[in-house]
């Protein structure tokens, strides 16, 4: 019988230390030697948060970040060249009109002096123009003035720079009849609400409001009238010449009612930044997403092509209208809901809204 094999002695516990010098970045390089004391920094260090990591917060929002902007190029040839011919254009006017009245004055001394004349009117003609155009591009300049010194006085602490935002604003709606109790209300308020989003606050409901009901329905008759022109044209060539008409005037009369009133050039920019804003916000787009608001609230079977049609054009003209009062107020929308598109389908067709078809 063979004995069994005895236990191997037990190893008594050791600990080891375990160096690894070419994973080692504090070493030279991974090729030994002396190993680097440990230091301090007397700078002071600046360590990213990681709730602003974008990498480790891939969906933190990044529109904040300021981004370079392109460098602008100050001059060019077609401006060189415009400049150029403008100056050319300017003498020929000039030597033609000097020669035309020296003429005159070798016919008749009266023909010579009422050209003058005309010409005095003329020039002064076109130096009220000139000073008309530059107030409407001071009052649109203001407006938005106005708008980011809202924005930026939110974020403040003290109430300087809203109270001279609140200043800033009845100043330019005190000609609007509307606003006279809003104007009111804030001057009995005034020095009581010392909070700075709770004064801009203040101040859109009780400036803001009145004008905001009366945009609402400029927007509505302006969509009205353009559903049913469109409705019963014969012809598409009207439709547009007319969607084209009503948007010019909704935009004009949006300026003037919230303190804009442009000018001509003044309208022509507005209107450029109207089109800006509808192309950014994506609401330029006419097909898909009207005809998906429409289906969506059921009038697709209920309404004929022609009547369609005409619904179409004037969601078109609300969504105009809501992104020119986006840009012709003097303050964002916080305090106060900003109308939406689906707010004016029940205002284009009544009888299919829920309210119209209560008894």
């Amino acid at each position: 019988m063979s004995k069994p094999p005895s236990d191997p002695p037990r190893r008594a516990p050791a600990a080891f230390t375990y160096e690894d010098k070419a994973a080692d970045p504090r070493d030279n390089g991974g090729q030994g030697g002396e190993r680097r004391k440990p230091e301090s920094f007397s700078e002071n260090i600046v360590v990213t948060p990681d709730e602003d990591d974008p990498f480790l917060n891939p969906e933190k929002d990044l529109s904040a970040v300021p981004i370079a902007a392109p460098r602008r190029r100050r001059t060019s040839f077609g401006k060189i060249a415009a400049g150029a011919f403008g100056i050319l254009l300017s003498l020929a006017i000039g030597l033609w009109t000097d020669s035309l009245i020296r003429d005159l004055f070798t016919r008749a001394d009266w023909l010579g002096y009422a050209a003058l004349a005309v010409l005095a009117v003329g020039i002064l003609a076109v130096l009220a123009l000139v000073i008309r155009e530059t107030v409407g591009m001071m009052r649109l300049a203001a407006v938005q003035k106005i708008k980011a010194e809202a924005e930026a006085a939110i974020l403040e602490t003290r109430p300087v720079k809203a109270r001279a935002v609140v200043a800033q604003l009845t100043a330019l709606l005190s000609a609007n009849p509307e606003t006279s109790k809003g104007r009111a209300t804030l001057k009995a308020t005034e020095g009581e609400v010392i909070d700075p989003p709770h004064l801009i606050a203040l101040a859109e409901r009780e400036l803001l409001a009145p004008l905001d009901r009366k945009a609402r329905a400029l927007i509505v008759n302006a969509s009205k009238r353009v559903s049913i022109v469109t409705a019963v044209s014969p012809r598409a060539v009207v439709d547009l010449l007319y969607v084209l008409y009503e948007a010019v005037r909704l935009i004009r009369a949006m300026a003037e009612l919230y303190g804009g009133r442009p000018g001509t050039l003044g309208m022509f920019r507005l209107l450029r930044d109207v089109l800006a804003h509808l192309a950014v916000t994506g609401s330029i787009a006419v097909g898909d997403s009207l005809v998906q608001q429409v289906l969506g609230h059921g009038l697709a079977s209920k309404l004929s092509a022609r009547l369609g049609e005409g619904v179409i054009n004037g969601l078109m003209t609300a969504r105009i209208g809501i992104a020119a009062m986006d840009l012709c107020r003097p303050l964002a929308f916080h305090a106060l809901k900003r109308p939406g598109i689906g707010d004016f389908i029940g205002d284009l067709t009544p009888s299919m809204s829920p309210r119209g078809n209560n008894p």
